[in-house]
């Protein structure tokens, strides 16, 4: 990361998701949360959005930005227990399913790296539905909490560091 020496990085947490389709909310619910918490309101060096289920439109405002570090949050289909979270290499997006996307985030991640120049990074959170509806599960909703909490804990250590 080019930041310098006591600068915390630039950073967007893009959400992505699909709030029809249950859990796949998950990633616009941890943004949505984000955006309410005092931790990132004062954060001039975060930048954080609501991208639902098109990420690639939102790539102009990344550009303006200018981050070091995209971290893109997701439900994702990982063979895993409901609610699980892990951090997904960006060369492992492509055997991914459950994307309702209308481009492939592995594709997106490609892009912004080469346009940006920036890392990219994906957290996944299993889902336990994708259906049609509104209803997050209950393992997916303390997901969300945890990815909210532990990004609000770094920031908060980045603001003291500083």
């Amino acid at each position: 990361m080019s930041s310098e020496i006591g600068e915390a990085p630039r950073v967007a947490i893009v959400g992505i998701g699909n709030s029809l389709r249950n859990d796949d909310a998950a990633g616009i619910l941890v943004a949505r949360e984000l955006q309410h918490r005092e931790c990132a309101a004062d954060a001039s060096h975060l930048l954080i959005i609501q991208a639902g289920h098109a990420p690639e439109n939102v790539t102009g405002e990344l550009r303006s930005f200018a981050p070091e570090l995209i971290l893109l949050i997701d439900a994702a289909e990982m063979r895993n227990i409901p609610g699980a979270i892990c951090w997904v290499p960006i060369q492992a997006i492509d055997g991914m399913s459950a994307s309702t996307h209308s481009l492939p985030l592995s594709m997106l991640a490609r892009y912004l790296t080469l346009e940006l120049n920036c890392m990219v990074a994906l957290i996944g959170i299993q889902p336990k539905s994708n259906d049609f509806g509104e209803i997050v599960g209950a393992e997916v909703l303390q997901a969300i909490d945890e990815i909210v909490d532990e990004i609000c804990n770094t920031c908060f250590a980045l603001k003291s560091a500083g």
